[in-house]
C-alpha cells in the first residue's frame, strides 16, 4: 500500500509537470524562466518598491472596462485594439502588436532610475496570452530579470458549473488585492492621435 501510494504522488507529479510544459502555459515560455502568480508579484512589489518595474500590458480600453491596480507602476499595452480592423477568427476587433513596446519599457526604467538589471513584472489579463509573448518581445535586448505574473488580472475562466466561462478562477482581482475602476491617469498609456487634417 505504500509503494502504491508513493506510486500515485510520482504519477500526479508528472502529470503536473507535463500540464506545465503543454503550449499555452505561460510557464517555461520565456527565456529567463522567472514566473510568479499575483499574490507573489504584489509581495515583490511591496518589497522591492522602487527597485522593480510592474507594468500592465493590457490596453487601455480592456482596463477601462475591467479594473485596474494602482500597485503596478505603468501601463504599457502589448498589443493595442485597431477599430479599422476586424478579427477573422474572433468576433472582435484585431488587436495589433504595439511596435514601442521594448522601447516605452526600457524608458519607463529610465525615468525611474533604473536599468535593464532590474526586475520587470509583466501582468496581462489571464497570464498566458499576452504575459510571455511580452517578455518574449525584450529578450535579447539586454534585460536581465523579467517575470510573467502566471494567473494575470482577471485569472482564468471556471470551465465548468453556474460561473462556467466566468474569470474567477485566480488572478490579481480574485485574490483579494487591491485594484478599482477607477485608473490613474498618470499611469496609463496614451495613444498619438493621428493628425485629422
Amino acid at each position: 500500500m505504500k509503494y502504491l501510494s508513493l506510486l500515485l504522488v510520482a504519477m500526479i507529479a508528472s502529470s503536473a509537470a507535463f500540464a506545465a510544459d503543454k503550449p499555452g502555459n505561460p510557464k517555461h515560455q520565456t527565456s529567463w524562466d522567472l514566473y510568479v502568480d499575483s499574490k507573489e508579484a504584489y509581495a515583490m512589489k511591496q518589497e522591492q518598491v522602487d527597485k522593480v518595474l510592474f507594468v500592465d500590458v493590457r490596453d487601455p480600453i480592456e482596463i477601462m472596462f475591467t479594473g485596474f491596480t494602482d500597485v503596478v507602476d505603468i501601463n504599457i499595452p502589448f498589443k493595442l485594439s485597431n477599430p479599422a480592423n476586424w478579427n477573422k477568427k474572433k468576433p472582435v476587433f484585431e488587436m495589433a502588436v504595439n511596435k514601442d513596446f521594448e522601447a516605452l519599457i526600457e524608458k519607463a526604467l529610465k525615468d525611474r532610475g533604473l536599468d535593464k538589471s532590474a526586475p520587470v513584472i509583466l501582468m496581462c489579463r489571464s497570464g498566458g496570452t499576452r504575459g510571455a509573448p511580452s517578455a518574449k518581445m525584450l529578450e535579447g535586448k539586454g534585460y536581465e530579470n523579467v517575470y510573467v505574473v502566471t494567473d494575470g488580472f482577471e485569472g482564468g475562466k471556471i470551465k465548468q458549473g453556474e460561473k462556467k466561462n466566468r474569470r474567477t478562477k485566480n488572478g490579481w482581482k480574485n485574490a483579494g488585492l487591491p485594484w478599482s475602476y477607477n485608473l490613474n491617469k498618470d499611469k496609463m498609456f496614451f495613444r498619438p492621435v493621428a493628425n485629422p487634417g
